[in-house]
């Protein structure tokens, strides 16, 4: 594999849509010019889940030290925030970091800061979750909506829930934002561009490989435990899976829709990586 230039003294980002080869890509920097991987997915940091998110193998983790992976429990309270706050004294260690993934709001708090709003009240959280999207989007500020994916449930709660919580909205808590921890311009910063024809058989065959590695068995595993209003059960084929094991959806039901959501996913995290990485260097998928 042909490395991109990098200055070996800076950490290194590495931002990329699902099923890119972000991951493999991260390892081969690291074994050829040292680092420790750090993850920057937001469903690789769960304990349930390895092969459904196509977390690193036991034996991956075992070659190379990686950080951030599988070690949050899957009904944690788990935020950008907290995650920033994990991240911290990594970048103080001993081998630079190679910090990887696919969660844009993840790089953006590391390069950009993050505003530390206060978190809403219970209250506030339970009635959020009682509303419907079209009745939060209509209370939010335009500065807001200009700013986060209208798509996104969960974005657009959060930012409800800070407005009404603080009176302030989002878009002011973030034009109030303290300076970045990991300023961009320190960094090796490298976004991987997958043009939706070469990603798409991509996505299928990993769903396929995931089937043979245990992805049913891992879903099985959580039944009992299964919220699909937790965070970590709305992983993109936790719920298609969890429908083929619970009777609702044939394999071959569940194998489309996941491939569908996918798909989806990986154009919005594309979409982000256009407006938010316009300065990080471009590496192309197809050609690693």
């Amino acid at each position: 594999m042909q490395l991109p230039d990098l200055d070996p003294d800076k950490p290194v980002l590495l931002a990329g849509p699902t099923a890119s080869g972000k991951s493999a890509l991260a390892m081969e920097i690291a074994q050829k010019q040292g680092g420790v991987i750090v993850n920057a997915d937001a469903s690789q940091i769960y304990d349930c889940w390895r092969v459904v998110t196509a977390r690193p193998s036991t034996a991956e983790e075992n070659s190379l030290p990686h950080h951030l992976y599988g070690h949050v429990k899957y009904d944690a309270q788990y935020s950008a925030g907290h995650w920033l706050r994990e991240v911290k004294p990594l970048l103080d260690g001993p081998e630079r970091p190679i910090i990887v993934g696919g969660t844009g709001l993840y790089f953006s708090t590391l390069t950009e800061g993050l505003a530390e709003i206060p978190p809403p009240p219970a209250e506030i959280r339970t009635q959020g979750d009682s509303l419907s999207l079209a009745v939060l989007l209509a209370q939010l500020d335009p500065q807001t909506a200009g700013r986060i994916d209208l798509n996104n449930r969960a974005r657009v709660q959060r930012a409800w829930e800070v407005l009404q919580s603080t009176g302030q909205s989002l878009a002011e808590w973030q034009d109030d934002t303290p300076a970045p921890i990991l300023p961009i311009e320190t960094c090796n910063s490298l976004v991987m561009h997958s043009p939706k024809d070469w990603l798409e058989p991509r996505i299928r065959r990993r769903f396929d490989q995931m089937i043979e590695q245990g992805a049913l068995e891992e879903v099985e595993a959580m039944r009992d435990r299964y919220d699909p209003a937790l965070p970590a059960c709305k992983a993109i084929g936790v719920p298609e899976l969890m429908g083929y094991i619970t009777g609702s959806l044939t394999l071959e039901e569940a194998r489309e829709q996941a491939a569908i959501a996918t798909r989806r996913y990986a154009k919005r995290q594309r979409s982000w990586f256009r407006s938010r990485m316009k300065h990080w260097v471009r590496i192309e998928s197809s050609t690693l």
